[in-house]
């Protein structure tokens, strides 16, 4: 008869991706649906926002920002949400810091950079 195991210990955090880098810069899309953009006059360059990767089994498969109230505002592109989403999902973290919002006479997709930090 074996011994009854051990529990696990804590799941270490996931390593990054080799896909992504640590640290990158990225525009935030989807702000001109569900009239998103108008969260935009709440933030400012150096304001820290969340990171909500979807849930799994969807498609495509997205990572949200929202402001700190809870709202989204947008989501990153589907290339990067594609390898930043089950990385979160497995334990990954990812930072989000507002870097430039741009007028209402610049396109959408291009209105709000963000720097995204992955990991520690």
């Amino acid at each position: 008869m074996e011994p009854p195991s051990s529990a696990p210990g804590p799941t270490p955090p996931a390593p990054i991706p080799p896909i992504g880098a640590p640290v990158f810069r990225t525009t935030v899309h989807g702000l001109a649906f569900e009239d998103r953009a108008r969260h935009l006059h709440t933030v400012s360059p150096r304001e820290e926002l969340l990171l909500i990767p979807d849930p799994p089994g969807g498609q495509p498969d997205d990572v949200w920002v929202h402001v700190r109230a809870g709202d989204p505002v947008g989501h990153l592109p589907r290339e990067i949400g594609a390898w930043l989403a089950p990385w979160m999902r497995r334990g990954g973290s990812a930072r989000v810091q507002v870097l430039k919002v741009g007028p209402e006479s610049v396109p959408s997709w291009k209105r709000l950079l963000v720097e995204v930090r992955c990991g520690g």
